[in-house]
């Protein structure tokens, strides 16, 4: 959500799923099966996997799976093409937020510029190949944001201690907590405005990426991530 609408996009690659799934199965099996559904039941089989290194693109052919059960059938081959499916829309339909490549463009060659998710947006995938120095991935270290650990990880792709990074993200939760707790300058980006009832300060409230340059030069951080 920092730098696309994963909301809209994941949903969107999902009822492209759905139609495809209604074509293989009786229309009676699959009456009741919305895409909100299909979300509760990915989002129980991501806990069940939480903690382990398992990439999401796993997490996700196994909520396939796990969702042509509960209609009754099991297909394997089902289940791989429908995560196929849902791949192919979940990179191909990806409409970047118009600040995001003027900031980095503004941002690059000053900073090095770092990408850690709890998610699976590959920049090489997303339209930010070659934008990035280093990416770290959730998937790959086996802990989410906010655990602390993770923004340690960057610290060591990008060669600074966690006083030098600076954190942008649209999460107080996730990101901004995280930030603060690994000793990094955390941003919130509040693209909607919405007001803060929790006890989570960031550092910096920016509405845009292109607010960046109004505080990045004072700071002279060394990432930004």
């Amino acid at each position: 959500m920092t730098l696309w609408d994963f909301e809209k996009v994941m949903r969107n690659s999902l009822a492209h799923a759905l139609v495809e799934l209604r074509k293989h199965l009786h229309q009676s099996q699959c009456v009741d099966l919305t895409v909100d559904r299909m979300i509760e039941i990915r989002n129980t089989v991501a806990d069940e996997f939480a903690g382990k290194r398992v990439t999401l693109e796993r997490v996700r052919l196994e909520a396939f799976r796990r969702t042509i059960a509960t209609l009754g059938s099991d297909d394997d081959r089902l289940a791989a093409h429908l995560n196929s499916i849902y791949l192919e829309h979940r990179f191909a339909d990806i409409e970047l937020y118009p600040d995001v490549l003027p900031a980095l463009d503004s941002i690059a060659g000053r900073y090095v510029l770092g990408l850690i998710s709890n998610g699976n947006g590959y920049p090489e995938r997303c339209g930010l190949q070659g934008r990035f120095s280093f990416v770290v991935l959730a998937q790959n270290v086996g802990v989410e944001k906010p655990h602390p650990a993770i923004f340690e990880h960057a610290c060591g792709h990008a060669r600074c201690t966690p006083e030098q990074l600076i954190h942008i993200g649209d999460s107080l939760d996730t990101d901004v907590a995280g930030a603060r707790r690994a000793g990094a300058v955390s941003v919130w980006l509040n693209r909607d405005r919405r007001p803060n009832y929790t006890s989570i300060g960031p550092d910096y409230e920016i509405h845009s990426l292109i607010e960046l340059d109004n505080f990045l030069d004072r700071d002279r951080c060394a990432t930004v991530a």
